[in-house]
Formats: structure tokens, sequence, C-alpha cells
């Protein structure tokens, strides 16, 4: 195990529900006690409840909690600190001891196809069933198992709750979550095939937003339709800050990657823009990076900030945030210390945990890879 290390920026720029616990997803938590069912505002309480974050983070990388994990992608955590993180390439769920680092396999999750950038995705979980974004053999899916929780407990047989998620070698987004109001979030791509972006039709190239049950959520904007937001390209990174306004992060094609703000029903360009383009009738980024600087994948909201790991950019991003505004430049931490990085999950107060990804066919390997690292933030 590395000792700690206190990093500075280098630059500007879940739980699993049991009879009284709390749920999470990717990168947020909620009780099981009964949720307003009304949609997070994107516009709601500009000035926020929370105090505004330092204008200068911190990271220390704390440790590594487990190491030689294939091709990781999605992570949640359990009551006790256990986590589940999903390999996308071995279509495996295996639960890490979150004390120890030692793995417990879970088994195969049946039906998941992968190729390219397709394969077992995010992770979820809620009521004691496990969630997981896949891709199958003619689309991307929502499914669930049941999972009793013990360490030597096994998945359940895959209930479908989603169909029909447009697939592709490429922007298959794959992001799952519960918000603050109880609901199922997803960010989906638009697999390469750039109208669908814009089609309100299609499940790509969307932010969607539906029941536990995979129904169109009350108060969505659109009638009978999941789709929450659209005009994404696509869609990794789902968190919300502690007002419970709904941040995403997505990549850009050639030029810019952003951080945005999601609202009910609006439109984030793509591909009329890219970044912030200031044309009428489309949401600019709250930040953009060049994609060398980024291409981010998972998101978590700790500390006042949004944490964003960068994949090609091979570094985490702090965005710090003063209600639905940015309060400072984005900073960069752990440049290249750590190779791609794909998955961050807020843990409370200040701690992360944050997965490496240099076994996804896209990085370099070495020893060890691919990684859970300790954060505290700051």
């Amino acid at each position: 195990m590395k000792r700690p290390v206190v990093v500075k920026a280098l630059g500007g720029a879940v739980a699993l529900v049991l009879a009284a616990g709390c749920s999470s997803g990717d990168a947020s938590s909620g009780s099981t006690k009964e949720r307003p069912r009304t949609p997070p505002s994107a516009s709601a309480s500009a000035s926020g409840t929370a105090a505004a974050p330092p204008a200068a983070g911190r990271v220390t990388v704390a440790g590594t909690l487990t190491e030689g994990l294939k091709s990781p992608w999605g992570l949640a955590e359990l009551p006790g600190g256990d986590l589940l993180v999903s390999s996308r390439d071995e279509r495996t769920i295996t639960r890490i001891d979150g004390r120890t680092g030692a793995k417990t396999p879970l088994g195969e999750v049946p039906g998941v196809v992968p190729g390219g950038e397709g394969g077992l995705l995010g992770l979820a979980v809620r009521d004691g069933r496990v969630y997981a974004y896949l891709t199958a053999a003619s689309d991307n899916r929502i499914v669930r198992m049941r999972y009793g929780g013990g360490a030597g407990d096994r998945l359940g047989p895959p209930e479908p709750v989603l169909t029909g998620i447009p697939k592709g070698f490429t922007h298959n987004g794959g992001r799952i979550a519960f918000g603050p109001d109880g609901m199922l979030y997803a960010g989906t791509g638009e697999t390469g095939e750039t109208g669908l972006a814009q089609d309100r039709e299609s499940l790509g190239g969307k932010v969607l937003r539906m029941t536990p049950e995979g129904r169109p959520a009350p108060g969505n904007p659109f009638p009978d339709s999941v789709v929450y937001s659209y005009g994404h390209r696509n869609v990794q990174g789902l968190a919300w800050d502690a007002d419970g306004r709904l941040w995403a992060a997505e990549f850009g094609q050639n030029t810019w990657d952003e951080l945005n703000l999601v609202g009910a029903g609006k439109n984030y360009g793509w591909p009329e823009a890219e970044g912030k383009a200031g044309k009428r009738g489309f949401e600019d980024p709250v930040a953009q990076w060049k994609t060398s600087e980024a291409s981010p994948s998972g998101i978590a909201y700790a500390r006042g900030a949004i944490w964003m790991a960068g994949l090609r950019g091979e570094r985490l991003w702090r965005v710090p945030l003063s209600g639905a505004e940015r309060s400072g430049e984005p900073e960069a931490f752990l440049e290249g210390g750590h190779g791609r990085l794909r998955t961050v999950l807020a843990t409370g107060g200040d701690r992360l945990w944050l997965v490496t990804s240099e076994t996804d066919t896209r990085g370099t390997p070495g020893p060890g890879d691919d990684r859970i690292l300790r954060l505290r933030v700051g």
C-alpha cells in the first residue's frame, strides 16, 4: 500500500437497502423514508444552503483499498461500507470489503455482450436489489437483481427495468444513480449516430428519469416518456449537490468536454453545439475542458464541489460550486499519477473512492491495475 500523500492542484482551468438502511447509486444516496416525488430543479436556490467551498482544494491519496480489477466500471457502496464493482468486459460483479479490500465474486450477469465501450456498466442499489446498466445483444438496458447483502449471498436472475436504449461500439453512456427524489436516473449516449441526441422519441443521448420499476417518473417534462433532458453526446457522470440539483458530465467530440447543470426538458445542444456555444435554445455547460485534459466519466459531490474523473486526461478535476454557479476555476489533481480514472464515489464527509481504468483496452496497465483508491478531499 502506498504511503498517504497530499497532492496540490496542478492546474486551473450504494447503499443496499435493508430494513431501515439507506440507498446510493454511483454518486448519490438517499433515505428509504418517503421522498418528495418532484424532480430536482436546475434553477433551485441559486444561493444554495451549503457554505461556499474554499477557492483552492486539496486531495490526499490515503491508500489503495484493492487492486487486480479487470475493466472496472460501476461502483456502489453497501451499508456496512463494503463496495460492489462491475467489470465491463468480464461481465461480473464483485463485492469488495471496505476495510481489507478482500474480493468476493458475486457472479456473472447473464445477457451482457461486451464490445467496444459497451458491456456491464453502471451500478446502483435499492430495496434489496442491485440495478445494472448493461449492453445486450440488441440494445443497452437497465436490469435489477435481488441481492440479500450478506457476504455469501449471490445475485438473483436479472429482471428488465428499461430496454431499448440504443447501443453502439462507442457512446453507450452507462451511469445510473438514484436521486434524492427516489427516482432512478440514467445517462445515455447517442452511439455515434448524432441525430439521436435531438430526437426526443429516442432514448439515446439523454438523461433519463424513471421509477424504480422503469416507468416514466411523475413530473417528467414529456408525456409518458422517461426522457428528462436531451441534446447530450455521451453522459457518464451523474451527481446531486447539497440542494438537490442534478449535475452531469459528458464527452465532447474533438474540442470540449462538459459539466452541465441538468434541468427538466432542457436541450444541451449536441450535435449543434459543443461546449459554450451561446446559441439560443441550448444550455451552455457550467464548465468545459479540452478533450485531452478530461474525457470525463464518473462524478461525485463532496465538500461543496463536483469531483470529476478523467480518462484521457488522467486526472481528477475539482469544480467548486456556489449554488447553481461555479465559484472558482476548475482544479486538476493526481495528474498522470494513477493513469486513466473511471469512477468516483462520495462516501460521506471528505471521503471519496476512486476507480482507475487502465485495463479498459485504452490504457497501459501495469502490475496491480486496476485499483480502488481511498481519497480525502477538501
